[in-house]
C-alpha cells in the first residue's frame, strides 16, 4: 500500500508577489555537509548550471548572498544561508511527531477503504527513535501510532483509548514523583509489560565541544546556555531526576525555561548556535554533528492489557519487534540496544528489578 507522509513546506514571497521555490535546501544541506558546490548538485540531483542559477535567485530576492564562492577553497554557506539551513531543520524537528501522527491517522482511513480491514494496532507512545522504526517493520497489521508524554499514554491505555502505551523508566532505583505516577498507572493484576529498548541519554554540545563542558555542574556556570525539553516529557523527568541527585538547583541554569519537544529538535537548536548544551539521546546528537556526554541509561518499555497478548495485532507486533531485520535496526542507532527486545514480564517483576538495581 502505498502510506502518504506529511512533511512541512516552506514558502518565500517578497512584496510584489514573487515566490521562490525551496529547492534550495537540498543544496543547502550539500554545501554544508561537503563544502564543495560540485557535490552539492549532485546530492541535490541538479545539474551545475541549476545549482549557480538557484544561488543567484535567492541572492537577488534576499539581497544578500547565500553561499560564499572562493577560487580552491570551495564553497560556504554565510550567516543567511546557515540560519535558513537550520531553521528548516529546526522545523522538521519539531513538528515531525505531529505531522507522523497526523499521517498514521490518514494511512488508516485509506488502508481500510482501499483494501479492507486488517488487524490494528492502536499505540499512545512518547516519541524516540526506535519507535519511530515501527510503521516500516509493521506488516499484516495497521498501526496507528500517536505520539504524546508517557502520562498521557498510560492514561490513555487504562482508559481504552489505546491497545499499547510506550513509556520509558531509568534502569536505576529511583524514588520521586515519576516512579510514583507509574506505580499509579499500572496495575499489576491486568497489565503485562513488554520490553523493547534501552537507550543511552547524556548532554549534547557542539563539535569540539568549545565551551569544555564535562558534566551535569557545568550547566550551572554562567558562560554556559541551556536549551530544555518540555515538561511533560519522559526526557525531562529523567533530568529533573539526575539534577536532584546531583544537588543542582535549575534556577541556576541559563535557558533552563526553554523547551523543544523533541530530540532532534534540541540537537537541531545546539547546532544552529543558539544554545551551548542541551539533554537527549545520542542519536540526535550523532544526526546533527554534535558530541555527546552519556549520563544515563533508560529502558523504553511498551504496556498492554494480560488479555490483549492474545489479540492477532499484538502477536504481530511482538514477531516484528523480535525479528532479525527490526533488531538490527535499532542496533544501528547510536545510544540504542534491543536488550530482550519482545520479552514479555510481569509489572511486579519489573519494579522488583527496579528496587534490586
Amino acid at each position: 500500500m502505498k502510506r502518504i507522509r506529511i512533511e512541512p513546506a516552506w514558502s518565500f514571497t517578497d512584496e510584489s508577489g514573487n515566490r521562490l521555490d525551496p529547492q534550495l535546501f537540498g543544496l543547502l544541506q550539500g554545501i554544508h555537509r561537503s563544502g564543495k558546490l560540485t557535490a552539492a548538485a549532485v546530492e541535490a540531483g541538479i545539474s551545475y548550471r541549476h545549482a549557480w542559477n538557484l544561488l543567484n535567485r535567492w541572492a537577488d530576492f534576499f539581497g544578500v548572498a547565500l553561499v560564499e564562492l572562493q577560487k580552491g577553497r570551495g564553497a560556504r554557506l554565510t550567516p543567511l544561508g546557515d540560519k535558513l539551513l537550520w531553521a528548516r531543520q529546526r522545523v522538521a524537528a519539531r513538528l515531525g511527531p505531529q505531522l507522523e501522527s497526523l499521517g498514521s491517522e490518514l494511512n488508516l482511513e485509506l488502508q481500510q477503504l482501499f483494501e479492507g480491514v486488517e488487524p490494528v494496532l492502536r499505540m499512545h507512545a512518547s516519541h524516540g527513535y526506535a519507535v519511530a522504526l515501527l510503521p516500516r517493520f509493521a506488516t499484516g497489521f495497521q498501526l496507528d501510532l500517536q505520539y504524546c508524554s508517557p502520562q498521557e499514554a498510560l492514561a490513555a491505555l487504562n482508559r481504552g483509548a489505546c491497545d499499547v502505551a510506550g513509556y520509558h523508566m531509568p534502569t536505576t532505583a529511583t524514588r520521586g514523583p515519576l516512579m510514583q505516577d507509574y506505580r499509579r498507572q499500572l496495575r499489576p493484576r491486568s497489565h503485562c509489560i513488554i520490553r523493547f529498548i534501552t537507550r543511552c541519554q547524556g548532554l549534547m554540545v557542539g563539535p569540539g565541544n568549545p565551551r569544555g563542558i564535562v558534566g551535569l555542574s557545568d550547566l550551572a556556570r554562567g558562560d554556559v546556555r541551556f536549551i530544555n525539553r518540555q515538561k511533560a516529557s519522559g526526557t525531562r523527568a529523567l533530568l529533573d531526576i539526575l539534577l536532584r541527585e546531583a544537588g543542582l538547583s535549575s534556577q541556576r541554569i541559563q535557558g533552563f525555561e526553554l523547551e523543544e519537544y523533541t530530540h532532534s529538535a534540541v540537537a537541531a537548536y545546539i547546532a544552529a548556535g543558539m544554545a551551548d548544551v542541551g539533554f537527549g539521546v545520542e542519536a540526535a546528537a550523532r544526526l546533527f554533528g554534535l558530541e555527546f556526554l552519556p549520563l544515563a541509561h533508560e529502558h523504553y518499555m511498551l504496556v498492554c492489557q494480560r488479555r490483549s497478548l492474545a489479540d492477532p495485532s499484538v502477536k504481530r507486533l511482538l514477531e516484528m519487534i523480535r525479528s532479525e531485520p527490526f533488531l538490527e535496526a535499532v542496533a544501528e542507532l547510536p545510544g540504542y540496544s534491543p536488550d530482550h527486545c519482545g520479552e514479555v514480564c510481569r509489572v511486579d517483576e519489573l519494579f522488583g528489578e527496579v528496587r534490586r538495581a
